[in-house]
């Protein structure tokens, strides 16, 4: 079988289904971040804020 790739073109299930925009909304009510790069973020900052408390 091939694949036929077409510039500008994808295709996504979740946001077809409507997943990618409820995620969004938790995260935009909640303040908890979805995104495994998002909560790893989140989560250093707070560590190098208690380390390094802002004055």
């Amino acid at each position: 079988m091939i694949k036929f790739k077409i510039p500008g073109v994808s295709f996504s299930l979740n946001r077809a289904v409507g997943i990618d925009r409820i995620k969004r909304q938790i995260a935009k009510v909640t303040g908890i971040p979805t995104t495994k790069s998002g909560m790893e973020k989140k989560i250093g900052r707070h560590i190098l804020e208690s380390i390094f408390p802002k004055k």
